[in-house]
């Protein structure tokens, strides 16, 4: 049950004059695709999900199913803070035939780790299709535990996790409680290798976006058993990284596939074009690393 192995791309979601860029999108997944990537997350964090409503939402993964045409799995976004809406929202993705899901923790109301066990069972007892846990507690407030993955790692439509806690720690305590058939991923770019040091079997990433490539080779270089090289990798794209989230994701991101001539600079509100500053300094990590 396994959905990938090596990078998931978790795509932006191009705009243009208010509405989705559904041809700019297809150009990203050919691209992706050619660049080698493994698997596509859409409508995730950095697809400005918050911002679509439900039918566009659906409609953007339902493009990038039809469009990928099983080339790579390709992973809709489908949580929410309300447990019945993630429900709907995860059994309509499985109707437009996503490969599997990803689904956040649920976020301002919070819940308990015993909550959250409940919420995830009963989306992933909705539905037929493999499924990721999503901790990212610095967006929503919610920490997954090794406690809760303990409890949640024997469904057979829980799959995996999505660990962007950024506490290494806490992926080796998770790391103890889950065996091969429990897939975890870096949901953090600067720590993609510390966590496939400890298990991990892929990373979902942001910087993807903009270096498939060689996010990719990464991963594939240490689990092939090159770790030296896939160090330095980690190592010489780690100013890129930063660039990135020198504000809020995906600002950077999408401001630097605009640079790069793919996407328009088209964001909704509340999200902006970057600062001048920070247009600078994306500028200026794009053309050290080649891509300008």
């Amino acid at each position: 049950m396994t959905l990938f192995t090596g990078v998931g791309t978790a795509l932006v979601t191009p705009f243009l004059n208010g509405e989705v860029d559904f041809s700019s999108l297809g150009q990203l997944i050919d691209w992706q695709i050619q660049q080698e990537i493994d698997a596509l997350v859409i409508c995730g964090t950095t697809g400005e999900a918050s911002t679509l409503n439900d039918e566009e939402h659906i409609a953007t993964v339902e493009y990038a199913v039809r469009y990928t045409a099983g080339r790579v799995p390709v992973i809709g976004g489908a949580g929410s803070n309300d447990t019945q809406h993630a429900i709907e929202m995860s059994q309509a993705l499985e109707q437009v035939g996503v490969d599997g899901l990803l689904l956040v923790t649920p976020y301002y109301n919070k819940c308990t780790d015993r909550g959250l066990i409940k919420h995830y069972t009963a989306i992933a007892d909705s539905v037929d299709i493999p499924a990721i846990l999503y901790s990212v507690p610095g967006r929503t407030g919610v920490n997954i535990s090794p406690f809760v993955v303990k409890n949640l790692r024997d469904h057979p439509n829980i799959v995996g996790i999505k660990e962007a806690s950024g506490n290494i720690a806490q992926v080796v305590e998770i790391a103890k409680y889950v065996d091969d058939d429990f897939a975890l991923y870096s949901g953090n770019d600067e720590m993609i290798v510390p966590l496939l040091s400890v298990g991990g079997i892929g990373a979902i990433s942001v910087v993807s976006n903009i270096i498939p490539k060689d996010t990719h080779l990464m991963v594939k270089k240490y689990l092939d058993g090159d770790t030296e090289s896939a160090c330095n990798l980690q190592l010489a794209m780690k100013s890129l990284i930063d660039a990135m989230f020198c504000e809020v994701n995906p600002i950077p991101v999408k401001a630097a596939l605009y640079y790069m001539g793919k996407i328009a600079l088209e964001y909704r509100l509340p999200l902006c074009e970057p600062a001048p500053e920070s247009v600078e300094l994306i500028k200026s990590e794009l053309s050290s690393y080649g891509l300008i």
